[in-house]
């Protein structure tokens, strides 16, 4: 049974987010609106009764004071207010309030929704003193990221004569699947591998597609597949655990390369890892002269004294490729990811800070943008706001940052995200910042649920942005199922 319940700011006041969407569409787009009332919109997917609707309406999703909730009807407003927008995710997409939104309905309700019950979170924008073709233009570029969403803009009167309440498909996956193993030939010239490479998303460069290739036709390693009944040539997921081994994201092969330098006067340098070179190498030897730095370059962070009973925790990582397709969800990603390390690091650390330093293009740029890409003022909201809401909602206060406006940024940004902790030195008698993985143990994967974002993350990360970047790249980080996981991690680390 399909409910919807949609909420907004009581007409009589004023709508704060409505009111900086306006601004933003006149600095965006040099649009003049007179007013935008913003309505949130939750389709319930579930056997629910009028009663508990009407429960889960008012005591869950609105707060009688500032707002007005509609079951099952579309709020109205005056006519001068002539164009809706309704703006979602598309199927398969993580929906991180929708999730949060179903466990909420099963808290208010006091009884668990079924498993093939769902609830789906949506936005609706009606506009005051735009034309429908504004409306799509505000839509395109400032409301929706067609990766992964979806929208529709309807008049006031469309509206009013549409039978179905919903704007938009239910983003419900139904298509059913079987899992099928492929086989791919390696039996191929060297610019079929690399079109392999490119068309499965491997970002490999030739060379390396020559040594998969030679590793699978070497006659030792045909024997021992077929002893395990394994087919000649790698299969689909076999070949995509070596692209994602092998990649940039995971492997750091620039890092780790030996760089050969010519200076301006024909003399030769050779390098043998800028990483070994000039980060590690440093690191031991200050390692060696000071007493403060306890564990570095082999754990998730690194750790260093901070007092007598504690050691603090520092990790920085950048997530510029995801950001760069979609600024929210590829930021927010990269400050839960890089809060996981230090939740990881020793025996697990508490986040206390998060900080931040991002480098974008001019927000007034004025130039072409490349296709696929966004205007940099874009990306500055959509990065700041992704870091923010990654921090506040995991109890994360963002305690510094800085922001860096340079031309070169325009095909990429750099989203470059840092993370603090702390740890007692000591947990029931155990150094903090040993540990041991021992034969026997289990391995416990906990997170939200996998949509269709953040597919080829790793090799996607590895190559430069282009035209055919594909969709499910970004990830949507969840930063309120890893707050719940942080939770449980310290119960049961100081047990």
């Amino acid at each position: 049974m399909l409910n919807r319940i949609e909420v907004t700011i009581r007409p009589e006041l004023e709508d704060p987010i409505g009111k900086s969407l306006s601004a933003q569409i006149k600095d965006d787009l040099s649009i003049t609106c007179k007013s935008v009332r913003v309505v949130d919109v939750y389709t319930i997917l579930a056997e629910i009764t009028p009663e508990e609707l009407e429960k889960v309406a008012t005591e869950l999703f609105s707060d009688s004071v500032i707002q007005i909730a509609s079951i099952n009807q579309h709020i109205k407003f005056p006519q001068e207010y002539q164009h809706v927008v309704e703006v979602g995710f598309r199927p398969g997409v993580t929906d991180n309030v929708g999730k949060s939104a179903r466990e909420g309905i099963q808290d208010t309700l006091s009884r668990n929704l079924k498993p093939d019950e769902f609830v789906f979170k949506s936005t609706m924008y009606w506009f005051s003193g735009l034309s429908k073709e504004n409306c799509s233009q505000v839509a395109q570029k400032l409301l929706a990221n067609e990766l992964i969403q979806h929208w529709k803009v309807l008049s006031y009167d469309e509206l009013s004569n549409q039978k179905d309440i919903s704007l938009l498909p239910i983003p419900l996956v139904t298509e059913k699947t079987k899992t099928i193993v492929e086989t791919i030939s390696l039996n191929l010239s060297d610019s079929e591998l690399l079109e392999l490479s490119q068309k499965r998303l491997l970002a490999l460069d030739l060379r390396e597609m020559k040594a998969i290739k030679e590793y699978f036709e070497n006659p030792i390693t045909k024997k021992h597949r077929t002893a395990l009944n394994l087919p000649e040539y790698p299969t689909d997921i076999e070949l995509e655990i070596l692209a994602q081994t092998w990649s940039e994201h995971c492997k750091h092969k620039i890092f780790n390369a030996e760089i050969k330098f010519e200076d301006s006067n024909g003399n030769y340098t050779v390098v043998n890892s800028l990483f070994k070179t000039f980060i590690k190498s440093t690191t031991d030897k200050l390692k060696s002269e000071i007493p403060w730095l306890v564990s570095v370059f082999h754990d998730n962070a690194g750790l260093i004294d901070f007092d007598n009973e504690h050691l603090i925790s520092m990790k920085v990582e950048t997530h510029n490729s995801p950001s760069a397709l979609d600024p929210y969800g590829g930021a927010i990603t990269g400050i839960v990811g890089v809060n996981r390390d230090i939740l990881g690091a020793g025996l697990g650390c508490r986040c206390i800070l998060n900080t931040d330093v991002f480098c974008f293009a001019s927000p007034f740029y004025e130039g072409k943008i490349p296709e696929r890409l966004l205007h940099p003022r874009r990306v500055l909201r959509g990065v700041h706001a992704g870091v923010r809401d990654g921090g506040n909602q995991s109890g994360i206060p963002t305690v510094n940052g800085a922001i860096v406006f340079h031309e070169r940024f325009l095909g990429k940004p750099l989203v470059f995200c840092g993370t603090g902790g702390i740890i007692p030195k000591k947990i029931n008698n155990k150094l903090a910042h040993e540990k041991k993985a021992y034969k026997g143990d289990l391995i416990v994967m906990i997170g939200g649920r996998i949509g269709k974002d953040g597919i080829h993350g790793a090799t996607f990360s590895s190559e430069e942005l282009h035209e055919g970047s594909p969709v499910t790249a970004v990830q949507i980080g969840d930063p309120i199922t890893q707050k719940k996981l942080s939770d449980f991690l310290f119960e049961a680390r100081d047990r």
